[in-house]
């Protein structure tokens, strides 16, 4: 089970193989190729001692024969010794029998050639091998000449061990061979299972989560493999429980939302008969306080409320051709009172030419109340807003002269609000960008790059 569960221990088998393998197959080799030679005579042209003792006791063995006699001697001896030469020489110098006949042997011979051949005949080194052995006794019945080729002469035990040297080489090339195709075809399948591995990482499904992959092996691959499920596993329960909290979160965000609109409505109608009653100068401001309170936090009500729908996909979308000069100064009408109230200085520049955006009226109008409550209750030191429309560039601009986005405000909030606004300029395809410090803030809404 361990060497099935583990990869670095299957290596290591192989590798193990791989070593035991070459002194186990040097025996069975040796006996495999050794058989074949196991009855083979030996080489009858290795020993040069004993060609040259056969020869010349074949010489002597002629002592007073005919020619005809030499010359069957000669027949019977090439006929064992066929890759031999041989040729004989009377006394008187000519040449009368080669074996083979077409050997190139002149047909006379001179004293001096004769001694100058036997010189270059001399050695181990020459080739081909010759020996000269004199006809007879009495050394004066001429000579007989044996000629073998060196390459006939090898020993057979050199030559076996010549043809074994080079099996080895095969056999260790044929090892190591067969060494790297299985470490090849090991390594091919952990890339293979690894590369599975990183495509189910790589390809999540809808949800974003990969799906799960199966488990072939308990191997380390194997293990990575399950943790890899296990993640899984746990991101889908983490995204479940999450959208769980969501629902619940929107569900108590919405009840509590319709749950406090009653309340408030009864306060307001309260405080609106107050204003009819006689009351101190200290009275009605405190009266006034609560009124702003209580449409502050109607606002935020709803801003929750809107939020929750618009993150859950169930706030009213319907989009159209708005000319968005027409909407911009229709939406900046209803807010002029109440900045000529406050004594706002106004700037306002909406050019007659006008472009068109394929957006939902409602929801911009909602974008461009949510920046102009922010002006209204976070700028009001400035005492300055600026609207315009921007026709080349397709720009909507909303600027104040007050501390910034980043400064402090009486009124400032949570900031819902702007998460509101991204939401919908997002939806809308639409975005919008910010310029803010100590001078004031310039706010630009634009189609989305």
């Amino acid at each position: 089970m361990k060497l099935k569960n583990s990869l670095l221990n299957q290596y290591l088998l192989i590798v193990l193989l791989a070593i035991m393998i070459v002194p186990i197959s040097f025996p069975i080799v040796t006996m495999v190729f050794y058989l074949p030679y196991s009855d083979k005579e030996p080489n009858k042209y290795q020993n040069g001692t004993d060609l040259e003792k056969m020869w010349h006791e074949a010489a002597r063995s002629l002592a007073g024969a005919s020619d005809e006699k030499i010359n069957e001697k000669l027949q019977q001896i090439q006929h064992e010794f066929d890759q031999a030469s041989m040729f004989w020489v009377d006394e008187t110098g000519k040449t009368k029998l080669t074996l083979p006949k077409d050997i190139t042997v002149p047909s006379s011979w001179s004293p001096s050639y004769t001694i100058d051949f036997m010189k270059k005949s001399r050695g181990y080194e020459v080739d081909p091998f010759t020996v000269v052995a004199l006809i007879g006794e009495n050394k004066n019945e001429g000579f007989m000449v044996l000629q073998v080729p060196r390459s006939a002469m090898t020993v057979t035990g050199r030559q076996i061990q010549e043809d074994y040297s080079y099996i080895i080489v095969v056999l260790i090339f044929a090892i190591l061979a067969i060494f790297i195709f299985i470490s090849w075809i090991f390594f091919y399948k952990i890339r293979k299972r690894l590369l599975r591995l990183r495509q189910a990482m790589s390809s999540p499904a809808e949800n974003g989560i990969p799906d799960p992959i199966s488990l072939e092996k308990k191997d380390e691959i194997g293990q990575l493999e399950g943790s890899f499920n296990e993640m899984i596993h746990q991101l889908e329960s983490s995204r479940q429980r999450e959208l769980e909290e969501e629902t619940l979160r929107r569900q108590l965000i919405a009840n509590l939302s319709h749950d406090l609109r009653t309340p408030l409505t009864t306060i307001r109608g309260h405080a609106y008969s107050l204003k009819k009653e006689p009351l101190s100068a200290q009275g009605k401001e405190s009266l006034d306080l609560i009124d702003n309170k209580i449409g502050y936090l109607s606002q935020l009500i709803e801003n929750l409320l809107s939020y929750t729908l618009l993150t859950s996909g169930k706030y009213p979308y319907d989009p159209k051709r708005v000319d968005i000069v027409r909407l911009v100064k229709t939406s900046f009408a209803a807010w002029y009172p109440v900045f000529e109230h406050l004594h706002f200085e106004m700037s306002i520049d909406l050019p007659e030419r006008t472009f068109y955006w394929e957006i939902d009226s409602q929801w911009l109008e909602r974008v461009l109340d949510n920046f102009y409550q922010n002006v209204h209750r976070h700028a009001k030191e400035g005492k300055y807003i600026g609207v315009k429309v921007d026709t080349e560039l397709e720009q909507i601009i909303i600027e104040d002269h007050g501390s910034g986005m980043s400064g402090e405000s009486t009124g400032k909030g949570a900031g819902i609000g702007l998460s509101i606004v991204s939401l919908m300029l997002k939806d809308m395809g639409l975005e919008w960008m910010a310029e803010t410090g100590e001078a004031g803030t310039n706010i630009r809404i634009q189609r989305k790059n």
